[in-house]
């Protein structure tokens, strides 16, 4: 299977639904309502996550000043778990960002080891793949076996 850039003007009006994606034929693969339904699936990961780091923001600004260190260890704790969460958020915003690119760039799809289709189940599950299933599994047997 080999990347192709199909335009129809229809591709733009409606954005699929998983199920009609999943329906889809092999030779169909990344083609502009395809490429319509994960940029809309993504930028909506996007503000999702976007939102989420303002209410962090705002929730960390709030000072609340207890006089029990016990209670003033759990707040601090709170406040910890939630920036970890968001740095792991931040990290998934980079990778949505980068997936939207690729998407504008028609590079979006493509398995970036073997050139292969990553498939549709896979970036539905994961819309910021950028391996097939069978490339990721290598990477993530070779680093078991020699270390990152």
């Amino acid at each position: 299977m080999t990347k192709t850039n199909k335009s129809t003007p229809a591709a733009a009006e409606r954005i699929l639904t998983e199920e009609e994606i999943l329906k889809m034929d092999d030779k169909d693969y990344m083609n502009p309502a395809q490429m319509a339904f994960f940029k809309a699936k993504l930028q909506a990961l996007e503000k999702e996550l976007l939102k989420n780091a303002g209410e962090t923001t705002e929730h960390l600004r709030e000072t609340v000043l207890v006089p029990d260190p016990a209670d003033r260890a759990t707040i601090e704790e709170e406040h910890a778990l939630e920036l970890r969460t968001r740095d792991r958020e931040r990290k998934l915003l980079k990778k949505v960002q980068q997936s939207i690119a690729a998407i504008d760039n028609n590079d979006y799809g493509w398995c970036e080891e073997t050139g292969e289709p990553i498939g549709i189940p896979r970036l539905i599950a994961r819309p910021t793949a950028t391996l097939s299933l069978e490339a990721q599994q290598r990477r993530e047997l070779k680093q078991k076996l020699y270390g990152d």
